[in-house]
């Protein structure tokens, strides 16, 4: 059976694994999740990831980060989902918990947090939110 949303599926499997208190997940592996998985790495919320490829297919190692025993990522939710598309110019960006969260953002220059999409003045599919 095909995977509609892989990204989403990526999400709820940091989401489990972070309630779960594990240490690492892992995930199949993509460029999108990957690059997802980078602008997470930059602000914070996971203490890295790697390429895992000793199956069939490649899969990503995502290590999980926790502080004083509390999950780093309170709420991971997809925003642009595969029936219900949402597009946000770099002016309109949303402002996740005024600041303290982080939209991630597919734009013409990679895959980037609000922040830098506004000082880069792009916009584009606004992917999930995470605080």
């Amino acid at each position: 059976m095909a995977m509609t949303d892989p990204l989403g599926d990526m999400l709820t499997r940091i989401r489990n694994g972070q309630r779960a208190k594990k240490d690492s997940v892992l995930s199949p592996a993509s460029k999108l999740r990957a690059r997802v998985l980078e602008v997470l790495q930059r602000e914070g919320y996971i203490r890295g990831y790697s390429e895992d490829a000793t199956g069939a297919h490649p899969q990503l190692r995502i290590e999980l980060k926790y502080f004083e025993g509390e999950p780093a990522i309170k709420h991971v939710q997809r925003v642009s989902k595969p029936g219900r598309r949402v597009y946000s110019g770099s002016k309109e960006l949303p402002v996740v918990r005024n600041g303290l969260g982080i939209t991630i953002v597919s734009t013409p220059k990679g895959v980037l947090s609000d922040a830098e999409a506004r000082l880069q003045n792009v916009g584009g599919e606004v992917l999930a939110e995470v605080f």
